[in-house]
């Protein structure tokens, strides 16, 4: 009904508290720091998912929130697969070399995370998915 439509387009007027809009998404960079999984579910809990990335514009713009933070990007099901959490392959890529080197203290590394000291385009490490980072939700209208 028209009142349905007029109730949901001022829903989209109004940014929800703790979310910046950004083309046509909303994102919501969180305050506190949680594992992967963790992160996710809270993103979830949201009604969004962790960021996917589909144009420099985007990942520039997250990237200039400088934070660390985790993103929708995982090799969890088969290692050097990496795929977003809506089950899409990865095609554009912004990590910084030599990443994703699955290497570090504890041995696996597969989950995804902008690094905020490497450049907007050159950013992206692998780490383990049970390391405590912030998290970026999004949230497509």
């Amino acid at each position: 009904s028209y009142n349905t439509l007029t109730k949901k387009r001022d829903r989209l007027k109004t940014c929800p508290e703790g979310w910046q809009k950004f083309e046509s998404s909303w994102y919501f960079l969180s305050t506190e720091t949680k594992t992967w999984k963790e992160s996710r579910e809270a993103c979830l809990e949201r009604g969004a998912d962790l960021v996917i990335i589909n144009s420099r514009e985007e990942q520039t713009f997250l990237f200039n929130l400088k934070k660390r933070v985790w993103i929708g990007l995982t090799d969890s099901v088969t290692e050097g697969t990496w795929k977003w959490v809506d089950g899409t392959p990865l095609t554009t890529r912004y990590w910084y070399d030599p990443q994703p080197d699955n290497a570090g203290p504890t041995g696996q590394e597969d989950c995804a995370e902008i690094h905020k000291d490497q450049s907007p385009l050159k950013s992206w490490n692998d780490l383990s998915c049970d390391s405590k980072l912030n998290w970026i939700c999004e949230k497509v209208f």
